[in-house]
């Protein structure tokens, strides 16, 4: 079967839908975890299902590198060699050719550009990335990148595009975005030609901070022959910045197709996009912020964590979370939780993990529920800080 999105219920505050895949039904708004080489860190799937995972991401770059997309499509493509068999996604690439030609996210918003030699050179025909295994050069061309994900078997998949940091000039922002399109089309092509029948493509709007090139892209990508639409590129250096893109893609994006924002995924950043009409999120947040020892609480002392490797945690008996209902909440303390941390254990990681997943696929199912009873305005009271 082909994917389906509908959307069951429209709001000032957001709106409620459903995709449809041929590996289950994800309920909208929904966070999507990263699997980025095919395995959620220090989770595994039976895991994932029993805190009612929806559906997870992989990554095409760091999967060419190793193992390579044949021996993905000969074991069967990743839901059977993960054993996750649920709904999964998978992005481009593109984000690489931003992370090795710009910098890190962290960089990018500190204004910091990198001068060394990069690690990625673009042309016209596409990509060409050295393997941090080996040296090796890889090259990834638009049709490149759909016939990896085709072989992937992931339900969902993006084009492949450039991301571009926010504090380029606007004329290289303009030949990135225009660059990025072309291979969106190349893309769509090969992917409408060669695809399995479950799959779904998702073209992605880019453009910057810059409101005219992101009406010229949220067009192409409105007329691009794709399924959804993905969110790319820098929305700036601020929330001020994100908001303005945001209700750019709000005012000018199809309706009728499922918007994915890639690569956002805190606390905050979901609050604030909801109303926007945006589906799903991606992020490695939650999960890293477990293996360096944080907990995702509602508040505390004005964060959205504890960070258990904190001495303060050696004599607390209480759960991360009484109302949470997750196996590590039910079983282990935050005393006990620190001592693993510092005698590095991998436990804690794995139970931190489960917790951080927990709390999310909680937290989203509160803001499904939230715009199915339209109580928004009360339910994000409670998540002010």
């Amino acid at each position: 079967m082909n994917p389906k999105f509908t959307i069951i219920k429209e709001t000032e505050f957001g709106r409620l839908g459903e995709i449809e895949t041929a590996h289950g039904t994800i309920q909208t708004p929904a966070f999507i975890f990263c699997g980025t080489k095919a395995a959620v860190k220090a989770c595994s799937p039976d895991i994932l299902k029993r805190t009612k995972t929806q559906i997870i991401l992989s990554n095409t770059y760091h999967l060419l590198v190793y193992p390579g997309s044949e021996k993905i499509d000969e074991l069967g493509g990743l839901q059977k060699m993960t054993a996750w068999n649920g709904p999964m996604m998978t992005d481009s690439g593109g984000y690489q050719i931003f992370s090795l030609g710009y910098g890190s996210v962290s960089q990018e918003l500190k204004g910091i550009r990198n001068t060394k030699k990069t690690l990625v050179k673009i042309k016209e025909e596409g990509a060409k990335f050295k393997s941090y295994r080996d040296g090796k050069e890889i090259f990834l061309s638009p049709e490149g990148a759909m016939q990896a994900q085709i072989n992937f078997g992931a339900d969902l998949i993006f084009a492949l595009d450039e991301c571009t940091a926010f504090h380029i000039p606007k004329h290289e922002t303009e030949s990135s975005m225009e660059r990025s399109q072309r291979w969106g089309v190349r893309c769509a092509n090969y992917f409408n030609q060669n695809k399995k029948e479950h799959q779904g493509l998702y073209g992605i709007i880019q453009g910057g901070v810059y409101e005219d090139l992101r009406t010229k892209s949220i067009k192409y990508t409105n007329e691009l022959d794709c399924f959804g639409i993905g969110v790319g590129g820098s929305l700036g250096k601020d929330i001020k910045d994100m908001k303005q893109v945001l209700e750019m893609i709000k005012a000018g994006c199809r309706k009728d197709r499922p918007k994915h924002l890639l690569g956002i995924g805190t606390i905050d950043a979901i609050l604030m996009a909801i109303p926007y009409g945006i589906d799903t999120f991606d992020c490695v947040y939650p999960t890293r912020l477990a293996r360096h020892g944080g907990a995702l609480v509602r508040a505390h002392e004005k964060a959205r964590y504890l960070n258990l490797n904190n001495s303060k945690f050696f004599n607390d008996s209480n759960p991360i979370d009484k109302s949470c209902a997750c196996h590590t909440c039910k079983n282990f303390s935050r005393s006990y939780l620190h001592i693993l941390l510092k005698n590095d254990e991998q436990l804690a990681l794995m139970a931190l993990t489960e917790h951080n997943i927990c709390f999310m696929n909680n937290f989203m199912e509160e803001i499904r529920l939230a715009l199915l009873e339209e109580t928004w305005q009360n339910f994000l009271y409670k998540w002010v800080i």
